[in-house]
């Protein structure tokens, strides 16, 4: 697939009418955005309502109260293109019957990855569909709207320029009101073209942003009141962005950077490659407070067979070597993963490999799926396909394997104190939500006057995703317990 292909920008940006101009509107504009797959996804949406604000948009929660809908894609998982498709009928139907009854007009827009790879398609099999917009183009959403007056507007191109340079951060309040905990892309796109993935073709060649704008965010962000921030990228830990003076930073230099920040208190990243493990970035692990013992490293498989065949460039021993260097400089870190089950020509052997890797390396948390083809991926045309039987029958014996590990996980916490960086109120008065150092939710009894701060827990219990404990409060009955 190129990702030039002009089938997929029947509309780009250069025919866009800037003389269009706003139309003052009677009410206050709203908006609904439903965002699929990544957190990457997650991230892009507030930045498209941010966006749209100086519109006069403001978010709201369901569909049938907005005046723009939004559906923000992902083509990662199978048949996501045809679950757009369906979700876009529903949506059909909501927009004639507003028409119907007289009502405010409903436009319906498209972005995100699946709009990248099949903006043509989505325009010619769904009319109702105003405006198609790729994941690197949504700043010009406010154009495209205006362009839709008049016909459906398209832009799947991959601009020069960085979109988020278009967008003003939202005021301090809308910040704190989306959480304590914030997600900031710092990278996008992947060089390294896996067998099976349409990322390098939906979101383009790697670029990181320069650290001057990633730190004037992420200062932003802290001073609104964010104490924890996600950094995001397709391959987050290939950072190399350059500063204003020439100079190269790692993603390894990032975190020291932010380690400096006295409010922010937690920094994550996700999601890695291991070749791009650096030891910067490992020793970073070790010295960094503010670093998360927690580490999303896919593999994918244990097999270098199909390793291979996914163009994954590494083996399975040097992922278990590079574990065991993570694990020596960082002790108490926890691991998650993905792996594809049943792609082309995996054998027993091959899947036994697997699940031998699962046992050696031991996880905390698991994604694991069976192979689907992408459609222009090399994947989708190699011979020997695995029958679909066999591949859920590996997905379900891999998936008692990572099970097993993440509740084994969780299970021996019980007795450890940790310290939980309290996020929110619980629905019960004096309840407290926070979030261990590996991302699980935790609950106690504590003083709102915490939230926002950190905070030992001691844990008593695990039930289900949750932990619960207690601090200097009393432990919550089990009877209390919401479970998250």
């Amino acid at each position: 697939m190129d990702r030039h292909d002009p089938d997929n920008a029947c509309d780009v940006s250069d025919r866009i009418e800037p003389s269009l101009s706003p139309e003052p509107p009677s009410r206050p504009r709203t908006v609904f955005i439903k965002s699929y797959g990544c957190q990457m996804n997650a991230y892009d949406a507030g930045r498209m309502a941010d966006a749209l604000a100086p519109e006069g948009y403001r978010e709201v929660g369901a569909p049938e109260a907005a005046d723009l809908v939004i559906l923000n894609t992902c083509h990662i998982r199978e048949r996501a293109t045809e679950k757009v498709f369906s979700e876009l009928g529903r949506l059909r139907d909501l927009k004639e019957a507003r028409a119907a009854a007289g009502a405010a007009p409903l436009t319906l827009a498209v972005a995100g990855c699946v709009a990248q790879a099949e903006g043509a398609e989505i325009v010619r099999r769904q009319k109702a569909v105003d405006v198609v917009v790729g994941p690197q183009s949504y700043h010009r959403l406010p154009e495209l709207l205006r362009q839709a007056r008049r016909g459906s507007a398209v832009d799947t191109e991959f601009p020069l320029e960085d979109k988020l340079d278009h967008i003003a951060l939202p005021t301090p309040r809308k910040i704190l009101a989306r959480g304590l905990s914030a997600f900031v892309t710092i990278q996008e796109g992947c060089d390294k073209f896996c067998s099976f993935c349409v990322v390098p073709y939906t979101r383009g060649s790697e670029v990181s942003r320069p650290p001057e704008k990633v730190l004037a965010e992420i200062e932003a962000l802290v001073a609104a009141g964010v104490r924890e921030v996600t950094l995001l990228g397709q391959n987050v830990n290939a950072y190399h962005g350059v500063d204003a003076a020439g100079g190269d930073w790692t993603l390894g230099r990032l975190v020291r950077r932010l380690d400096t920040l006295p409010d922010l208190l937690r920094v994550r990243y996700t999601t890695s490659h291991p070749n791009d493990m650096a030891d910067d970035l490992i020793a970073a692990h070790r010295d960094l407070p503010s670093l998360m013992p927690f580490l999303h490293l896919p593999v994918q498989s244990g097999s270098d067979r199909i390793l291979q065949a996914m163009n994954r460039r590494h083996r399975a021993d040097h992922y278990r070597d590079l574990v065991r260097r993570i694990r020596a400089a960082r002790p108490d870190i926890a691991l998650s993963s993905d792996f594809i089950v049943g792609f082309p020509g995996e054998t027993e052997a091959d899947f036994q490999a697997t699940l031998d890797l699962v046992a050696d390396v031991t996880f905390a948390s698991t994604f694991f799926f069976q192979y689907s083809p992408r459609h222009g991926t090399p994947g989708a045309a190699l011979p020997d396909q695995v029958e679909e039987t066999v591949k859920r029958d590996r997905l379900a014996r891999l998936g008692a394997l990572v099970e097993a590990q993440r509740h084994a996980f969780n299970a021996a916490t019980v007795g450890r104190t940790v310290p939980v960086l309290f996020e929110k109120a619980g629905r019960r008065s004096g309840q407290l939500v926070g979030k261990s150092p590996y991302g699980q939710p935790v609950h106690v009894d504590g003083p709102a006057q915490w939230i926002g701060t950190v905070h030992d827990v001691a844990i008593d219990s695990v039930e289900a995703n949750s932990l619960f404990g207690q601090t200097k409060g009393r432990a919550i009955a089990p009877e209390e317990r919401e479970l998250a």
